[in-house]
């Protein structure tokens, strides 16, 4: 039997999950409580949404209740994903000591975790006015079928965007009680956004990947995976300006939307495929690529 130091991974010795105590570090390691990350990534849709409608008379508490969503479902979907992955994750080298993977954490207790973690999700979902509620519960078939993804499709990464833009569709009728041209153009520049950057992301795993028969867009890109995020990165900027400039034709939104854009161009051109740590950099990023995407939608939607 592997002995704890083999098999606890270093996350689990210090920080966050470090301080709390020993039965506990597995499930947190299971929510990704060390690595905020994708939290942030599958908030910004939701974010940008609310602040390019104008953020409305309840704006600033809208998008903390769609931040405490946004942890809670993300926590929630990292859970369900370890859950499916169980095996697969054994046979990987970076996801081998996962919780679930290594045996750490039970199966049961991943199960009451995810279910908990829901219950909050129910929670910020009363919140909601009645329409952007339908439209967030719609989105739970979608998250429940993503694990599956990788095993029948070359591009799971085109799901994920699906998934992790979902908020947009979310935001915006929560701030004006409808969904319109804007909201799905937002919508569709960020599912092209989350296919760039899950693509990076997915660099590190090539390999592994390969051996196991997992399948993801930077297997199916190989050579030209830069070309294709740069592809997928311009469609976004493209969407992005189009549902911008319906909120305020005229030159400022081109150039709110600079500052993204020329973040999105460093990624591209400093990306170093071969380099996994370079690509997890690149990803990681993209946590400050939604912050100015918040602020580009945040003044033209309160500009006019």
């Amino acid at each position: 039997m592997a002995s704890d130091t083999e098999i606890v991974p270093d996350s689990e010795r210090g920080g966050l999950i470090g301080a709390l105590p020993g039965p506990l570090r597995p499930y947190a390691s299971l929510m990704r409580l060390d690595r905020p990350i994708g939290a942030w990534l599958l908030y910004w849709p939701g974010a940008w949404a609310v602040a390019l409608a104008g953020l409305g008379a309840g704006g600033l508490r809208l998008l903390l209740w769609l931040a405490l969503g946004a942890w809670a479902m993300r926590s929630a979907g990292c859970v369900w994903n370890d859950i499916v992955d169980r095996e697969l994750d054994r046979q990987v080298e970076r996801t081998r000591l996962r919780p679930l993977a290594s045996g750490r954490a039970s199966l049961v207790g991943a199960v009451t975790l995810g279910a908990s973690l829901c219950l909050i999700g129910l929670v910020v979902l009363l919140q909601l006015p009645r329409l952007a509620q339908a439209i967030a519960l719609a989105s739970l078939a979608l998250v429940a079928a993503y694990p599956f993804m990788k095993r029948i499709t070359w591009w799971p990464q085109a799901w994920l965007g699906i998934v992790f833009s979902w908020a947009a569709l979310v935001g915006w009728p929560a701030v004006r009680g409808e969904i319109g041209l804007t909201a799905l153009l937002l919508y569709a520049g960020s599912i092209a956004w989350v296919v760039g950057y899950d693509t990076i992301y997915a660099l590190q795993d090539r390999e592994d990947d390969a051996l196991v028969g997992v399948r993801s867009s930077a297997l199916a890109l190989g050579a030209r995976a830069r070309a294709g995020i740069a592809v997928f990165y311009a469609l976004a900027l493209g969407l992005w300006a189009a549902a911008l400039w319906r909120v305020r034709p005229d030159g400022l939104t081109l150039v709110a939307l600079l500052p993204m854009a020329l973040h999105l161009g460093s990624q591209v051109a400093r990306l170093k495929p071969e380099d996994g740590a370079d690509a997890l950099a690149r990803f990681r990023s993209n946590r400050f690529a939604g912050l100015l995407m918040f602020l580009a939608c945040l003044v033209v939607g309160t500009s006019g």
